[in-house]
């Protein structure tokens, strides 16, 4: 059994997450370009907060929040290198195709994480299955070279985005106040 009396880092992943992954996703849906706000949240809060918060959860006993936070984390940082590799001159382009491959790989991955939510909160469920929805066309939109599939991807990106902010908030102040202020679809 986890040491539960540790702060909950989940919202901290959580947050890095959701607020990385809509950043992104605007980009996805057309509304800005790919630019250093993107990378830097890639990096520090998409990145590098979701390790820490994985590496908390390691701490707590939690195998499932570990393996999570700390992949999702790695995902964005070396989402971040493979975009910003290739301008440093250290390596040429990715192949889009290729990288419809990288992203049905984690496509894969959460949906194996998925099944990992099943006994967790409604909303914890939403946040996996979205997000392998999102993968599954970023994969496709790639693949057939369809920035339609791409956008249509980056919509349900910002849905996933915002219903782990959710999911966040809700669980820090449901703590904080002792009782159910966010719903967030409690199992049992």
């Amino acid at each position: 059994m986890g040491n539960n009396s540790l702060a909950n880092p989940a919202p901290l992943g959580l947050l890095g997450f959701g607020m990385t992954t809509i950043l992104l996703n605007l980009h996805n849906i057309g509304l800005f370009e790919l630019d250093v706000i993107i990378l830097a949240m890639g990096i520090f809060y998409g990145g590098i907060a979701q390790i820490l918060a994985g590496l908390l959860e390691f701490k707590k006993g939690n195998t499932f929040g570990l393996t999570a936070f700390a992949s999702y984390g790695s995902f964005w940082l070396t989402l971040v290198a493979i975009l910003v590799m290739p301008k440093m001159g250290l390596s040429a382009a990715a192949n889009s195709h290729f990288l419809g491959v990288f992203l049905a790989i984690w496509g894969v991955f959460t949906l194996f994480m998925y099944l990992g939510t099943l006994n967790g909160s409604k909303l914890l469920q939403f946040v996996f299955l979205s997000l392998t929805a999102l993968f599954t066309l970023l994969a496709i939109g790639h693949l057939m070279d369809s920035s339609k599939i791409i956008n249509l991807g980056g919509w349900i990106g910002l849905i996933c985005g915002a219903s782990a902010i959710y999911l966040a908030m809700g669980e820090v102040l449901n703590h904080h106040y002792g009782r159910t202020v966010m719903p967030i679809g409690e199992m049992g």
